[in-house]
């Protein structure tokens, strides 16, 4: 146990000092899609919307720069917020220490927008969380930051979709949601239109190029 984490700190020291090399494999404007592995309630995200390639995401940021540095821009811990890349990756591992993040970047036709697009979303910078994961109320989750955002003219790039929190196998809801939707004193909001990550990864207006730790060819 005491070699694997050794092994792990010493993948990421490493890893770290290349992501700033010249061969980083990220740019302004990339999607980082992540399996947090936060427990039931990540699990429960994970099951009902599947990714891309059966992939499972449980959060989104997208990597913004500033100045000489990359950050993710994301809604995550209270707020919505910049993250240093590495602190992003580091986030979450699997077994060998490999981050557990896929990169997606828009597609050719969409890329003219993305500065307009994240102008907008870093003026949501500090705004509190939407734990109730509701559209319209003024606090965001983390693949809002893309759904209220990324529109060309008045149509959204990522259309909102009915939102389910039931097991796709029982049809009955997630005991982790009745509890957490009980501890907020709210109903669940079932079929109310909202977006995931997983659901996000598979939008045609993206593809892939990275996966957990390796660029793609």
């Amino acid at each position: 146990m005491m070699l694997q984490r050794l092994m792990s700190v010493l993948f990421f020291l490493l890893f770290s000092v290349g992501l700033y090399a010249q061969e980083t494999p990220f740019k302004n404007g990339d999607v980082l899609f992540q399996d947090l592995n936060c427990g039931p309630l990540c699990d429960a995200i994970e099951a009902v919307t599947e990714g891309i390639d059966g992939l499972e995401f449980s959060h989104v940021g997208w990597v913004i720069e500033m100045g000489d540095s990359l950050q993710v821009l994301e809604a995550i811990g209270g707020k919505v917020k910049l993250t240093p890349i590495a602190q992003f990756l580091r986030r979450s591992v699997g077994k060998e220490g490999e981050p557990l993040v896929v990169g997606m970047r828009f597609k050719k036709p969409y890329q003219q927008y993305i500065k307009k697009w994240q102008s907008k979303a870093l003026l949501q910078l500090g705004l509190p969380y939407d734990d109730a994961f509701l559209p319209n109320n003024q606090a965001i989750y983390c693949a809002e930051v893309f759904t209220e955002n990324c529109w060309i003219g008045k149509k959204p790039l990522f259309p909102l979709e009915p939102m389910t929190f039931k097991d796709p196998k029982s049809n009955a809801f997630f005991r982790a949601w009745v509890d957490y939707y009980h501890d907020l004193k709210q109903p669940i909001p079932e079929q109310v239109p909202g977006m995931n990550p997983g659901a996000l990864s598979r939008s045609p207006s993206l593809y892939l190029f990275y996966r957990f730790g390796k660029k793609l060819p």
